[in-house]
């Protein structure tokens, strides 16, 4: 017994004696999945085409099953001109997502940033502003139509404090630009797509997280559709919230009656030229935290890192000195916290096949009981054939949660 108690407390750290040299035999999107959930993706755009190992990486439907384009369905990018849309680097994205076959979460439609001079800078009265943005969401979404599982309706309305962010569209037609976007994205998508509101820091600034649950209800309140919430989940290390802290938030959500996604996410360092080893064991621990709250909330639907690799992503070039964000390395290597999320999953998926194998008839039941450090679940025999095993049982509950809880 003691042995198999070993074994099972040290089966989520496996992985980290492995090679990078060596491909897994599974992955982040294959355990994730394996949990119960729809996806682990990443954000991609045109220019990540041309690097074969970016590609070779991003193809393994181990490590993901999902992507959403970084930048080229933006409305600047895709309608710069009146009524001039540009599909032409959304398209290439969408075709690699097909052709990959992961789940196309699209991005974004109602924004205040990254706008065209010509929405930003014209004398809009309520009228001709509908027009535009009824316009600008019908064309968009017909023209993707059933390639996006989800849509992004509207991006980013709310400041810290909870009040509406001043933009154009705020300042001419108030938070009725947000209701009408997810009307109209209501009439033209397919049924079956989804239609989020999507925001950051909704779970370190509690009055904004108060005000966007308030809009959920709001749009509900009216008839309005909306099915999902997107959390962007740009975390810094060391001051990401405790894993209680997120589901709490996750919670509020879904207790609405929608969806929920991490969006975006990332761990950042603040001072990345001198991160710390401790620093580095911290970042796995933030982004274990993040999977492990989505694991746990039932209508969390997957997780969407935002680029996988340094190489690609964004943090440096709007925050100078923060990065090493990822989970990859710029020359992609895969870090501790890449290694500390998939040995989490496998821990994960350990206890959730073992309790499915051991939990059948003759009276078997699980027990859950509350502990200081989460959930512990126990198998309690109730036949006679079982008995003489419920001490291995429990170890193997045990064991796997001492890996959980060791992450």
């Amino acid at each position: 017994m003691r042995s198999l108690l070993l074994a099972i407390t040290l089966l989520a750290r496996t992985s980290t004696a492995q090679s990078n040299r060596e491909p897994p035999s599974t992955g982040l999107h294959s355990l994730f999945v394996s949990t119960g959930k729809l996806y682990f993706g990443t954000a991609t755009e045109t220019n990540n085409f041309d690097d074969a190992t970016y590609q070779n990486i991003l193809s393994n439907p181990l490590e993901f099953g999902q992507q959403t384009p970084e930048n080229s369905q933006k409305w600047g990018l895709i309608q710069p001109n009146p009524g001039g849309f540009t599909f032409n680097a959304s398209d290439q994205v969408a075709s690699l997502s097909e052709s990959y076959g992961h789940v196309l979460r699209c991005h974004t439609l109602t924004w205040h940033s990254q706008l065209p001079p010509f929405v930003s800078s014209t004398a809009w009265t309520p009228d001709t502003l509908r027009q535009l943005i009824t316009t600008h969401i019908t064309s968009v979404i017909s023209h993707f139509s059933s390639s996006c599982y989800a849509w992004d309706v509207v991006n980013e309305a709310l400041n810290e404090n909870g009040t509406f962010r001043n933009s154009v569209f705020f300042d001419v037609l108030g938070e009725e630009y947000i209701s009408l976007s997810f009307k109209v994205a209501s009439e033209v998508a397919p049924p079956e797509t989804k239609l989020y509101y999507n925001d950051f820091n909704l779970e370190t600034a509690p009055a904004k997280q108060t005000a966007a649950v308030d809009l959920v209800k709001s749009l509900q309140a009216r008839g309005v559709r909306i099915d999902g919430v997107g959390l962007q989940a740009h975390f810094t290390v060391g001051q990401t919230p405790s894993v209680e802290s997120l589901i709490t938030t996750l919670r509020r959500f879904t207790d609405l009656g929608v969806d929920v996604a991490w969006t975006e996410l990332d761990v950042s360092h603040e001072d990345v030229e001198n991160a710390s080893e401790l620093a580095v064991e911290q970042q796995a621990k933030d982004y274990v935290a993040a999977v492990r709250a989505c694991v746990e909330v039932d209508r969390c639907v997957g997780v969407t890192v935002w680029q996988f690799t340094d190489k690609y992503s964004w943090v440096p070039g709007t925050f100078p000195g923060k990065g090493g964000a990822c989970l990859w390395t710029e020359d992609y290597q895969r870090k501790p916290a890449y290694w500390a999320v998939k040995g989490f999953l496998e821990g994960w998926v350990a206890r959730k096949n073992a309790t499915e194998t051991l939990v059948g008839g003759n009276g078997t039941t699980v027990r859950t009981v509350a502990g200081g450090r989460g959930a512990l679940t126990g198998v309690i025999s109730g036949s006679e054939r079982l008995m003489g095993s419920l001490i291995n049982v429990q170890l193997v509950s045990f064991g796997v949660l001492l890996v959980l809880n060791m992450m």
